[in-house]
């Protein structure tokens, strides 16, 4: 397949790794100093003991690459304006496009029936940009489970080798032929995608560590595993998920507790390693939205509120978000 993904930062390079490794012809559309190493080096995949050097298209021009079977956007959700504004060119008459981000996406209400317990998220695709260039009709939910980091442009290192996942699927809930296609695509990268009922029910999965543990981590610097076993966080880590786990409950998703001796990752997230490498923050996806869900099911949930304003008040002072009306 001709496969364009948009974004080739550490979730992004890895994936093009990946693909590229599995035969097939694959672009990334990137910029700045990564586009100048992918274009002179190409792009390094390290995993475990293996590493991987693959030379792929790279581009920071859409218009370069031409029509594409599959794209795959990697972006941010904060950064999701240029990928309405630059994929026009890389879109056939059926390509799709997966949204593979974390948080809440703006196609969240896409297919579901109406609810007074879903909130208003239209300021998510605040210009209809996303909606009115790529559709629904092309768009498939993505939930990412892989860790991974960029070491320095064009050189990506993968800290999950035995656990890579794109759970993939269609917003109205359906089992197309396409999702069957792709998911193939993706189990044959190494990229486990393995059938779900409902791509919303693993977001929320996903959603439960980004929204509470992430949010800590960026505040205070540490790894995911070191801030669930800081003893100062003892009682406030449990306090996050029980708040978490009853916003997706209302929603219809009943998360199970992480299994007893589970350790989080020794792992920055990415909302701390953007934060420290000063980019633009997933603030709206990952802690404002949340939010609105727990509103509009009437739930209080006081120890979010505190660590999302914080969190919020933080990425401002720096210049990494500006809050949306």
């Amino acid at each position: 397949m001709k496969i364009a993904i948009y974004g080739a930062g550490a979730v992004g390079g890895h994936f093009a790794a990946r693909l590229a490794a599995a035969g097939h012809d694959v672009s990334v559309v990137v910029r700045g100093a990564a586009l100048a190493a992918i274009r002179s080096k190409g792009l390094t995949l390290l995993a475990g003991t293996d590493r991987l050097n693959l030379s792929v298209s790279a581009s920071d021009d859409a218009a370069e690459l031409g029509p594409q079977d599959l794209v795959i956007s990697t972006l941010k959700s904060s950064s999701l304006g240029a990928l309405a504004e630059g994929v026009q060119p890389l879109l056939g008459p059926d390509t799709p496009v997966i949204f593979a981000q974390n948080g809440i996406p703006w196609w969240y209400t896409h297919g579901l029936p109406p609810s007074e317990k879903l909130p208003r998220l239209d300021w998510l695709d605040p210009d209809g940009s996303l909606e009115r260039r790529i559709g629904v009709q092309r768009t498939i939910g993505g939930v990412i489970f892989s860790s991974n980091e960029v070491l320095e442009p064009g050189v990506i290192r993968n800290d999950s080798p035995e656990h890579n996942a794109l759970i993939i699927g269609e917003p109205d809930r359906s089992d197309s032929d396409r999702i069957g296609r792709l998911r193939q695509v993706l189990g044959d990268a190494g990229l486990a995608s393995p059938p779900n009922g409902d791509v919303r029910e693993m977001l929320w999965r996903k959603l439960l560590a980004n929204m509470t543990v992430s949010v800590l981590c960026m505040i205070t610097g540490q790894t995911a595993r070191e801030a669930v076993e800081d003893p100062i966080f003892q009682d406030l880590v449990p306090r996050l998920i029980g708040e978490a786990g009853a916003i997706s409950g209302a929603q219809g998703y009943a998360i199970p507790p992480m299994p007893p001796g589970y350790r989080a990752p020794d792992h920055k997230p990415s909302l701390l390693q953007d934060f420290l490498l000063g980019r633009a923050l997933e603030i709206d996806a990952l802690v404002r939205a949340p939010i609105a869900f727990a509103r509009a099911a009437g739930l209080e949930t006081p120890t979010l509120d505190m660590l999302g304003a914080v969190a919020q008040r933080l990425a401002v002072n720096a210049g990494l978000y500006a809050p949306r009306p």
